[in-house]
């Protein structure tokens, strides 16, 4: 059935839009083109990506994100672009003006987007809205333009402890995390069990950055927890804290303890001192989003992506994995596999 067309008030409401829209777009950084829009079966598919805090360049979650944007591009001939907003009050912003440029996909990464997907959705229901991270309404439905796709992150944080627990030699090991919330507790509880699960004797010293966004971006803080956690004893520290966990490696360095990434190989952050990096796949969540959209196969509603899609792991293999010894990986793997059999039900919380 057509559309009927507004009534002049609607098309008040639109105007005022577009203005405002203009308006916002001058505080965010300009959208670009990604690369050069290779020949492909999509080439009439736009997508829009807007980064989280710490933007392109974090060398974690929203490089990842990138990557998978990048890859439907070659891939898919998919055209491109990307925002980083400037501030908080800019995220709405940046999707909104994607929607009203009649993308076919915009995509925010990280948990902070889900309100703002879930009023822009609203506003726009042809276009077709992903959020990595997704944390689904409160109250009411997720909107049925909107796929939210998320992690077994306590997963990848049980391989990535039971690292943890079969390297250290003191029994103590530590966990910093960034924003105190539900999603950053699955990588603790991930993480403790997979200490326990190999070292049943060993401690888990636990220290959150804090419970506003900023705690994702306070490297300073994050070198004081994991002081804190090495003079208490931990030799091995996993950060699940965003550029906070910069902090973390300079604290591991300083006292000659080991340190563990997140979401990315971090290893090049600071070699010799990051034994391995709990690996969150964000690129498979971005592409698979994108490819759904292309192939006319969205559906709104919830992903989960976890070891059994290959989207959470750890670094085990080449010069980034040296330091841990070849029995520790045997013993990983295997426990890999229990859980990708359901032998292993790793909490979340």
């Amino acid at each position: 059935m057509a559309e009927k067309s507004p009534p002049a008030a609607s098309k008040l409401t639109v105007v005022t839009l577009v203005v405002t829209l203009a308006a916002a777009a001058s505080t965010l950084l300009p959208a670009r083109a990604e690369e050069p829009r290779p020949e492909g079966p999509h080439t009439n598919v736009r997508v829009g990506l807007v980064f989280d805090v710490g933007g392109r360049g974090d060398k974690s979650f929203n490089d990842a994100a990138y990557e998978g944007l990048s890859r439907a591009s070659r891939e898919l001939g998919v055209t491109t672009e990307v925002l980083e907003p400037s501030g908080a009050e800019d995220r709405e912003a940046a999707m909104r003006l994607f929607a009203a440029r009649g993308f076919d996909l915009v995509i925010g990464v990280g948990f902070i987007f889900s309100t703002d997907v879930n009023v822009v959705a609203r506003d726009f229901p042809s276009t077709r809205f992903a959020c990595i991270d997704y944390a689904p309404p409160m109250e009411g439905s997720i909107p049925p333009n909107v796929v939210g796709l998320r992690f077994r992150e306590e997963e990848g944080s049980f391989l990535v402890g039971a690292v943890a627990g079969l390297v250290s030699k003191t029994g103590r090991v530590g966990f910093v995390g960034g924003m105190d919330i539900p999603l950053i507790r699955k990588f603790e509880a991930g993480y403790r069990a997979g200490v326990e699960e190999v070292c049943p004797r060993c401690e888990v010293q636990v220290g959150f950055a804090g419970t506003t966004p900023d705690a994702f971006r306070d490297p300073v803080k994050g070198k004081a927890l994991a002081i804190s956690q090495i003079a208490a004893g931990a030799d091995v520290v996993y950060h699940a804290a965003g550029t906070t966990g910069q902090g973390v490696f300079e604290a591991a360095r300083d006292m000659g303890v080991k340190a563990i990434g997140v979401d990315a190989d971090q290893h090049d952050e600071m070699p010799g001192t990051v034994l391995t990096s709990m690996i969150k796949r964000g690129d498979v969540a971005v592409f698979d989003a994108i490819e759904d959209v292309a192939e006319g196969r969205f559906q709104g509603g919830l992903r989960t992506f976890g070891l059994a899609e290959d989207a959470v792991g750890y670094v085990d293999e080449g010069p980034h994995a040296a330091g841990i010894p070849e029995e520790t990986k045997k013993k990983v793997e295997a426990l890999a596999e229990r859980v990708i059999r359901g032998e292993i039900k790793v909490p979340e919380r």
